[in-house]
């Protein structure tokens, strides 16, 4: 069954192009809403252990061996929402049929490549789909053609080689050493190698490869370019998911099939964790586009992640995965909230914005939602993440970085509120005295998200012992 979480996208790109008709077109991103939301639907209401048997023709002849465990299913979960709200973005900001079909097609493409990163039980076949969404994600980028989407999508391909080449390398030293690439293999060699230099090599060029993938600093001058080049729907799945699924999610399963890679390796995580955290939201201050600062945003956001994961305790682990789910639902609603200010006002530039709350309060609402979980503020999903986070830190005596991850927190909040002044707040910028609230499907996608916040954050106890805690118990 799990190899349909594979399958079924690649089947709807085959039967979409078959059926290749002008009524095809006009409805193909509405197919991607429904499997997105079958996704989700699945992976909410059927057990692991029926998810996970591979009875049945697909089961027995597919190229890959696909498992499924907490973890995958919430990186699948997390999968389905993102796709689900950029996938209903791109319906209503792509006006030609054409363009909104081919947009749909490399979604599905992404949406299956994504599905088996988190599904694959050998590190080579996470390569090849870790490249699958990466060529995936090139193409999107650089939709608008234009000279700043091409030179964008430039840097995201030479800095994905150089990524690469790391990854490869590293596979290399641990089929070497283990005989084979299957995680199991992995895990066995590394306990006979416990310690090994060869290893702590192998390790560290491997999440190197992953902190490209996911914008950590140093690696992260592609990012901001390409949310500025791409469209809306694409910046969401970029800044929500992909980032996430091909950066940070490997980077755990190396951690967990070798043991951690020592102290040497949580030193460096802890450095780069903390780099990012600060270079980014310093960074977000000095922005004037929207999307721009959003940009540097992620790439903090995904310092507090990479530092959590630095701790190596089992509530470091629990606050970065929290926090993987918590910023994939409040960073995509805050790329959609500002999809409809660019449909609606033509322009990202927060200097020529200003009071648009009073045209289009259901945008300026979700906004502020999004923007006060972001920064941790009480009692949304972002505040608890973030103190998982704090507390493993601070329980694992590494004081410095809980300060700067609550310092970090007030910038945090310091150029949100800078956005919401210059784009919600005050009065109304000349020229936008006709503006009105986006169309339904803008606003639709930022109101489930933002209502996913606010219960995730009020059920927290619930979502943690359900969704968290059993991821727990595999990451040892």
């Amino acid at each position: 069954m799990l190899a349909l979480f594979v399958l079924v996208p690649l089947a709807l790109v085959l039967i979409l192009n078959i059926l290749r008709f002008d009524f095809i077109k006009k409805i193909s991103c509405w197919t991607g809403v429904l499997a997105a939301l079958a996704q989700i639907g699945f992976v909410l209401f059927v057990p692991i252990d029926k998810l996970a048997s591979q009875s049945g023709f697909f089961g027995k002849y597919f190229a890959f061996n696909f498992t499924m465990d907490s973890l995958s299913k919430l990186m699948l979960l997390t999968i389905g929402i993102v796709v689900f709200a950029a996938v209903l973005i791109g319906q209503f900001t792509y006006s030609d049929d054409t363009k909104r079909f081919n947009f749909l097609n490399l979604m599905l493409l992404a949406l299956a490549g994504m599905n088996g990163i988190v599904m694959v039980s050998d590190i080579f076949s996470l390569y090849v789909f870790i490249e699958i969404v990466a060529v995936a994600s090139f193409i999107l980028i650089s939709t608008y053609k234009d000279k700043l989407a091409l030179e964008s999508t430039f840097k995201y391909i030479v800095l994905s080689i150089a990524a690469t080449v790391f990854i490869m390398l590293s596979i290399a030293i641990f089929m070497l050493l283990s005989g084979g690439t299957s995680f199991a293999s992995i895990t066995s060699m590394s306990k006979s190698y416990a310690g090994s230099p060869l290893i702590i090599i192998a390790v560290c060029m491997f999440i190197s490869g992953t902190f490209t993938k996911g914008g950590l600093v140093p690696f992260h001058g592609w990012l901001p370019d390409a949310h500025s080049s791409a469209p809306g729907s694409i910046s969401i799945l970029l800044s929500g998911i992909v980032i996430k699924v091909t950066g940070i999610y490997p980077l755990i399963r190396i951690l967990n099939l070798t043991g951690g890679g020592g102290d040497t390796v949580k030193d460096i995580l802890l450095v780069i964790g903390a780099l990012s955290i600060v270079v980014g939201a310093l960074a977000s201050l000095g922005q004037n586009d929207m999307k721009r600062m959003l940009a540097f945003s992620s790439v903090s956001q995904m310092g507090y992640i990479v530092l959590s994961l630095g701790t190596g305790t089992a509530l470091g682990i629990a606050g970065a995965v929290f926090h993987i789910l918590n910023h994939a639902i409040f960073k995509s609603q805050l790329f959609a909230n500002a999809a409809a200010v660019e449909k609606q006002a033509g322009t990202r530039d927060m200097n020529k914005l200003g009071g648009l709350a009073k045209k289009m309060p259901i945008t300026g609402g979700t906004s502020i939602v999004a923007m006060l979980s972001i920064s941790g503020i009480p009692p949304l999903s972002g505040f608890w993440s973030k103190l998982l986070i704090i507390l493993a830190l601070w329980q694992s005596a590494h004081y410095t970085y809980a300060f700067i991850a609550v310092v970090a927190s007030v910038i945090t909040l310091a150029y949100f509120l800078m956005l919401q002044r210059k784009v919600f707040f005050g009065q109304l910028a000349q020229g936008l005295e006709n503006i009105k609230e986006a169309k339904a499907g803008l606003v639709l996608p930022a109101i489930i998200l933002a209502l996913l916040t606010i219960c995730i954050g009020i059920f927290f106890p619930f979502i943690y012992n359900k969704l968290i805690l059993p991821i727990q118990s595999i990451l040892k």
